[in-house]
């Protein structure tokens, strides 16, 4: 993320809380907007504190009794129009006017049960959880998802919550229902401050009274207190304000309280507590029952949701809903729904205490007394540590085990408030508290050299900083090695960038005057280099100095040259302003091949020399590590797999041959098309068993950690189970940072699994592995014709070779793509065509149903009529519905794609059970705001919103959806497919809810995505029905259309400037109102939509529509 955009979005975080952010909480509170932290540290600030002082014009700090509080600095620009709007009586203008709307500025409504409508728009990169795809045209070599705008956490309800219940806030404004109230300028002129106790002047500050009061407050905050909550627990006891020298003081008041700070240095960040007793007692615990709630300290709501590790007790495991009322008794214990999520600071525990040394009195528990053991403790950070996307709580009991060979602690998953000090806990199902994901510390990372030398520290050259593009174009320069791989990025800011400074350079060094000779190289030092035999001038630095010569490193082209000392001339600062262009990358999965003479020349001739897509794994490693891609094929190719396919050894694969036959084969696979993997007897397949045995031999004894794959990457060779051994797989697509495809290489077999079931393959036996060519050979059958075969035709042929051990085969015909053509045999009787597996499935029942008939099967200009009618009647004919709901009867956003059935058959039953359907989305009401990612565009009249807070949510689902419904693929579907229900269907690798528009005879169904309001024709073989864990979340597609323009069937032309202003891209959007139904699919929203990127204007749609040439359009 750039600084501007990072300050824009830090200066969002402030004016949405309008009493300020403690500056504890507000790293929380930015990570739940962007889904990062604030870099401070990266930017070689010590503090998070020191980095907010350097940003006056964004940040303004005050020290409120002992609290450090942010506010939002004035924006000179827009003070103005805040006194403009103050004195205003009456919010009322024209509709259809362009308003001027700041995101970062409007008023947001607060709900103690859903996040704030905040629009956060993080960049593309460097976070990997959203795994977008811009490049959807290309191969499934590399992950594929929408573009759902990649760089948002999987969570942030809890967090959000807590920004929400600040004691001190104001309650939120009524919502507004004008334009003219969109803009929150109304947060400058309506803050008002509220009355506040008398502060103590400085004259009257007096330490022995302030003691007195303070142990007042711990005596009744036995188990200690916060010492960011002191301040206002004071007040409220003593009507008057703690001075702040008191909490300077009171670290040396050891006879009145002990102040605790293990790790951080905060003040804010320490824990005052009574002063220990002056007798010893010795608890310990040998039970890990729940602890008994009136045992528990639990503060009222308003000391509890400020600060996020104030849940210092255990919570009854029977708590399951959260009390948001104040109430004087403190017995209850914190629900499970108050687990804080944003990044906490060092979880500091107070020395066991006792009320009195009676036994019957109740002893509140200390966090050592109900915490985890040290040793597990480490092991789970070291897990985290693996996984920095995350990492579902229900899986660690199974990875626990599997790593460390004990047992997991039972209590933890009842109590994940207990690893608040060691990660963050969120939740992004807010209904469900059992689906959690835990997120491990980040670390500093340590900028990479911009070249391949060592580079002196110079201040005065910005470091190169990666593209936001999640595949951004580069030009490989140099492959000394595969840990050493020499580029620079393509495009604005970089090359393009460096192109006009070194024209510049050559102007200025044109003239006599600035040619002034470097007098005295010395190694690392920066120059400027003429070009011999020509004017261009370049950046260097000097790597050797010799006697009259030099070698010198070309900072922004990424070769060394030795060279005359005279060529030398000094470089001056207006060229040091550029970051240095050339950069080293690793590249990923070849780091134990990095001098393997096969590996550097495959590279050498597939990429040096070459402009190549790079996808950036590692952000913050150093190098980072990356994957090229060569995209000038009809087929990508992946640069890293053909690399590492280079270290096969042929001599291990069984040589096929036309008119040959093969016993001993083993059928590994059936597809649902037809094509079968087979194993032949081979050296490779001997030699790949005896490595598999020895590798789970290893896996028994290994008790680390290192063996977890923690950056998975398409291509990417590792291990993974299949029918309880361990098996070579390589990834072939990612469904977010969780859920993967794989394929066993040796098997055929693909599958759906999380990243936590894959292993690393063993460094010992890395490379012996990687010499085995894949041992599963993609077959079909001949005369049998690959293609949709009837469920009862691919069972079949299951059922008669997979369990066979005598099958044998023989070679037809060998396809350029590695296709084997074979009669297949499951004896090892003659090898007569008639007796083959072949005849007997072309002469049977099963092949002679119309389903995999080639006659049956739908041509090509049939599909291309079909999809070209369902895009020119939703794009171009299609009406722009009506701004005002007159009915629930609305056309539904499935008109002109086929008619709709009855309703009633939506919720028809299934079998005998009937379909319920998710809940409805819950929209803004007319004049209120929402937050949206536009995920399909197709003309004004028609376009579908996404709710931006929830997308989250959507990834998980589907992430699920794909790891259920893949392990049930070759399971037949339903029967007799409805039009107007609502199944689970296949759309290119990712599972779907869609609603059944049309089902043609051709056995292909037109359907409609219900969350991202895309048509596709998909094969009913693709269809399951949708169960009832996935009918929980509403969906999540809202047709809209926009407000502001008159209805009128728009000209092609338009709609391409419409769709290119909007489509993938978050927006705001301000409803005008809501047309109604009973149908989720049919409610539609009037908006008018707003950019709110642009750091100095906000750009209204409807104004630039409004604008187009009339005569481009017809009017309706």
């Amino acid at each position: 993320m750039s600084d501007d955009l990072m300050k824009k979005m830090l200066r969002a975080v402030l004016q949405a809380n309008k009493n300020g952010v403690s500056i504890t909480r507000l790293q929380g509170e930015y990570r739940s907007l962007t889904g990062e932290f604030i870099p401070d540290r990266k930017l070689g600030y010590p503090s998070l504190e020191c980095f907010l002082r350097s940003i006056p014009s964004v940040v303004r700090m005050e020290n409120r009794m002992g609290e450090i509080m942010c506010f939002a600095a004035v924006c000179q620009e827009t003070a103005h129009i805040a006194q403009l709007v103050a004195r205003q009586k009456s919010s009322k203008r024209a509709p259809g006017r362009s308003q001027m709307l700041n995101c970062r500025m409007r008023s947001k409504l607060a709900s103690n049960f859903k996040p704030r409508t905040s629009l956060r728009q993080p960049d593309r990169a460097p976070v990997r959880s959203g795994w977008s795809q811009p490049y959807s045209s290309m191969g499934p070599s590399r992950p594929r998802s929408y573009n759902i705008c990649g760089g948002f956490s999987a969570g942030g309800d809890i967090r959000k919550m807590y920004s929400q219940h600040d004691e001190r806030a104001n309650p939120p404004a009524p919502a507004p229902q004008t334009l003219s109230s969109f803009p929150a300028l109304s947060i400058t002129i309506s803050n008002v401050p509220r009355p506040t106790p008398k502060a103590l002047q400085p004259g009257d500050y007096n330490p022995q009274v302030v003691q007195n009061r303070i142990s007042e407050v711990l005596k009744k905050y036995c188990s200690g207190l916060w010492l960011s909550k002191l301040p206002s627990v004071y007040r409220d006891m003593h009507k008057q304000d703690l001075p702040g020298q008191a909490v300077i003081d009171m670290e040396n008041w050891t006879h009145i309280c002990l102040v605790e700070k293990p790790v951080s240095t905060n003040r804010s960040q320490t824990l005052p507590t009574p002063p220990a007793p002056s007798w010893k007692h010795s608890l310990t615990h040998t039970s890990t029952s729940p602890t008994a709630p009136s045992t528990l300290w639990n503060p009222s709501p308003s000391h509890l949701l400020p600060m996020p590790t104030c849940n210092l007790w255990r919570p009854s495991p029977t708590s399951t809903s959260p009390s948001w009322k104040s109430t004087t008794t403190p017995t209850s214990p914190t629900p499970p729904s108050l687990i804080p999520t944003s990044p906490t600071p060092p979880f500091l525990t107070s020395p066991t205490r006792m009320a009195s040394p009676t036994p019957t009195t109740p002893i509140p528990l200390s966090p050592t007394a109900v915490s985890i053991p040290k040793e597990a403790r480490l092991r789970l950070k070291e897990l985290l540590s693996k996984y920095s996307h995350g990492l579902w709580a229900h899986a660690l009991p199974k990875l626990y085990q599997e790593t460390f060979k004990v047992p997991f602690p039972e209590d933890i998953l009842s109590n994940l408030s207990l690893l608040l000090d060691i990660c963050t806990v969120e939740y992004p199902m807010a209904d469900n508290k059992m689906k959690a994901i835990l997120y491990g510390p980040t670390t500093d990372s340590t900028p990479s050299s911009p070249s391949g030398y060592k580079l002196n520290s110079t201040p005065m050259v910005p470091p190169l900083l990666l593209p936001k593009e999640e595949f951004p174009s580069v030009l490989v320069v140099e492959a000394r090695s595969t840990d050493q791989v020499i580029l620079r990025y393509i495009g604005e800011g970089y090359s393009q960038a460096l192109e006009t400074m070194e024209e510049s350079m050559s102007t200025v060094y044109s003239q006599l005057s600035a040619q002034r000779l470097l007098p005295f190289p010395s190694a690392g030092e920066l120059a400027a280099v003429k070009v011999e035999g020509g004017e261009e001038v370049v950046r260097a630095q000097v790597c050797e100095v010799m006697t009259d010569k030099v070698t010198v490193y070309y900072v922004d082209h990424g070769f060394s040259e030795v060279l005359s000392r005279t060529k030398l001339l000094e470089l001056q600062k207006d060229f040091l302003k550029l970051p240095f262009q050339a950069t080293t990358c690793t590249l990923a999965g070849l780091e134990q091949f990095s001098s393997e003479l096969s590996v550097l020349q495959t590279l050498e001739s597939l990429a040096v020399g070459k402009i190549l897509l790079v996808e950036l794994l590692q952000h913050d490693a150093d190098p980072p590590q990356v994957v090229l891609y060569d995209t000038s094929h009809d087929d990508e190719v992946n640069i890293n797999v053909v690399c590492l396919k280079a270290l096969q050894d042929k001599a291990m694969e069984n040589p096929l041959q036309v008119n040959s036959t093969y016993m001993n084969v083993s059928v590994t696979n059936v597809c649902s098309d037809g094509t079968i993997f087979c194993q032949l007897p081979s050296r490779g397949r001997v030699k790949l068993n005896e490595i598999l045995d020895k590798i789970e031999a290893f896996f028994i004894t290994q008790v680390t950690s290192e063996s977890l794959v923690s950056t998975p990457f398409c291509g990417k060779c590792c291990l993974a189970r299949y029918k309880g051994r361990w098996s070579r797989v390589e990834i072939t697509n990612l469904h977010g940072s969780r859920v993967l495809d794989i394929k066993f290489v040796d098997l055929g077999v693909p599958a759906s699994v999380e990243v936590i079931e894959l292993r690393e393959i063993p460094p010992s036996f890395l490379h012996e592995l990687m010499v085995i060519p894949p041992q599963a050979i993609k077959c079909c059958l001949v005369e049998l014709e690959v293609g949709v075969w009837t469920p009862e035709a691919v069972l079949w042929l299951r059922g008669a070779v997979l369990n066979s051990m005598d099958c044998s085969m023989k070679i037809s015909r060998l396809d350029e793509d590695k296709l084997v053509h074979i009669y297949l045999f499951t004896s090892k009787g003659s090898q007569d065509v008639t007796n083959s597996v072949n005849h007997q499935m072309a002469t049977s029942d099963l092949w002679k149903q119309p389903g995999p008939q080639k006659d049956g099967l739908p041509t090509l200009s049939f599909l291309d009529s079909v999809v070209a009618n369902m895009v020119d009647q939703l794009t171009l004919d299609s009406p722009a519905c009506s701004p005002i709901p007159v009915s629930t009867n609305t056309p539904s956003p499935l008109d002109g794609a086929g008619d709709m059935s009855n309703p009633t058959l939506v919720t028809s039953g299934w079998g005998e059970k009937q379909l319920v359907l998710p809940p409805l989305l819950e929209l803004p009401q007319a004049g209120q705001n929402m937050d949206v990612y536009v995920s399909v565009a197709c003309h004004p009249g028609h376009f579908v919103l996404q709710p931006w807070q929830d997308l989250y949510k959507l990834v998980v689902l589907m992430g699920e959806m794909v790891l259920y419904y893949n392990q049930r693929e070759e399971t037949p579907g339903p029967g007799d497919v409805q039009k107007g229900e609502v199944y689970a269907a296949k759309v290119d690798h990712n599972w779907h809810r869609v609603l059944v528009n049309r089902v043609l005879s051709s056995g292909l169904v037109s359907v409609y995505e219900l969350d991202y309001g895309k048509h596709e024709l998909v094969s009913c073989t693709l269809l399951q029905p949708l169960i009832e864990s996935f009918r929980q979340l509403p969906f999540q597609g809202i047709t809209a259309q926009l407000a502001g323009v008159e209805q009128c069937v728009w000209s092609e032309a338009a709609s391409i400037v419409f769709r290119n202003h909007i489509e993938k891209k978050p927006l705001v959007a301000q409803v005008e109102c809501v047309v109604e139904a009973e149908l989720p699919w049919d409610r539609k929203m009037i908006v008018y939509l707003v950019d709110t990127s642009r750091e100095e204007t906000d750009i209204w749609v409807h104004n630039i529509m409004a604008d187009f040439p009339e005569e481009q359009s017809t009017a309706a």
